[in-house]
């Protein structure tokens, strides 16, 4: 909330003749109250969009196609063509990417020394072996903080894809299921039969795998780049805390660079629109966003400011950027990942569901929803 008041007052005194209202919405209801917004006629001006949401919101006629707009933007010369890639269909331009969600993984740089690693792990195997050395459950002390509840389905299927598992192809299902078997086993194990996350990992989302990573019950957790400024305002960067790109898997190297930024959803104040969508790729508010966040900038101006460049907690991001993947976006993708991934795999951990039965349903939900 910080970072959007700071660009809104950003904008402000460069427009000052447009004013700006944000609606906050949570990110669990944003799909159904957009859903809403465009059956009732009730759209907002402009919106958010994200690469995981993108087909869905094309494929309900949310957004309005601002390619002419944008190639007449000298913002643009500072977005390479892969920043347009998740805000792009059949030629045409649909939204202006703004910052994006690099993932990354914490680790505690404390902990790490204590138990003689001499670094983060490197690959899914090394991963295993530090969690060994880093749990203590006498201590209280668990080596990974497992997302198991709310938002679980991001790391279940890029395990999948470490393991050499396709989601979609050319419009298809194209889940590997022994591959996929193979990725489930392994990360479900890593509560069932290694018990190197917390007990409560099968109903962890967000805030308690940051909460256990701040108060020392974890010694690493999965996320990204946004919850930076949460972790730096309860540990010390560099010296407790430090960050490293996510570990390989042992048939891909899987991170998202998720590309987020805005679009315009109705034309009735469509050049104000346009002004703040637009305003959103300047380096000024990428880097104010940064520094209220941890939202990694998509402009490449911005990446090269010495902000960036000379803090070392920004590395593992910028060495991300080389290798990261776009999410997946299919339309119903975030249905499927939701209602289907997510409830599966959790049922995995709480022994209700083999790795086999689980991936059965996954394949048989994504079919579902590629219909």
């Amino acid at each position: 909330m910080a970072g959007l008041v700071k660009i809104i007052e950003l904008f402000g005194k460069s427009h000052p003749g447009i004013t700006v209202t944000q609606e906050s919405i949570p990110n669990s209801e944003y799909m159904a109250k957009v859903s809403s917004a465009v059956v009732a006629g009730g759209r907002p001006d402009t919106g958010m969009v994200i690469a995981e949401r993108f087909a869905d919101l094309t494929a309900m006629g949310a957004l309005t196609d601002i390619t002419e707009r944008v190639k007449g933007w000298k913002g643009k010369a500072n977005l390479p063509d892969n920043r347009w890639t998740g805000m792009s269909q059949d030629g045409a331009i649909y939204a202006v990417p703004a910052y994006a969600f690099v993932d990354w993984m914490y680790y505690r740089k404390d902990y790490f020394e204590e138990a003689g690693l001499s670094g983060p792990p490197k690959t899914f195997d090394e991963f295993v072996a530090a969690c060994r050395k880093l749990t203590d459950p006498a201590k209280g002390r668990y080596a990974f903080g497992m997302r198991g509840g709310a938002g679980a389905y991001k790391y279940v299927i890029d395990v999948m894809e470490a393991f050499g598992s396709p989601i979609v192809k050319d419009g298809q299902a194209a889940i590997d299921k022994a591959a996929a078997v193979e990725a489930i086993t392994f990360y479900s194990s890593l509560f069932l039969k290694e018990k190197v996350a917390p007990p409560s990992a099968p109903n962890d989302s967000y805030r308690q795998i940051m909460e256990g990573f701040r108060t020392g019950q974890t010694a690493m957790v999965w996320h990204h780049t946004g919850s930076l400024i949460e972790i730096s305002a309860a540990l010390k960067p560099g010296e407790q805390f430090a960050t490293a790109p996510m570990p390989a898997g042992p048939k891909a190297h899987i991170a998202r660079v998720a590309y987020a930024g805005n679009g315009i959803m109705k034309d009735d104040n469509v050049d104000a629109a346009w002004d703040w969508i637009s305003f959103w790729g300047e380096k000024d508010a990428a880097i104010a966003l940064l520094e209220a966040t941890g939202y990694f900038p998509a402009s490449t101006a911005a990446l090269e400011d010495e902000r960036i460049k000379s803090n070392p907690i920004y590395q593992a991001a910028s060495q991300t950027l080389d290798f990261g993947r776009l999410p997946n976006s299919f339309v119903g993708a975030a249905g499927w990942s939701e209602n289907v991934v997510n409830p599966t795999f959790q049922s995995v951990l709480t022994g209700q569901l083999t790795p086999e039965q689980a991936v059965d349903r996954m394949i048989e939900g994504l079919e579902t929803a590629l219909r």
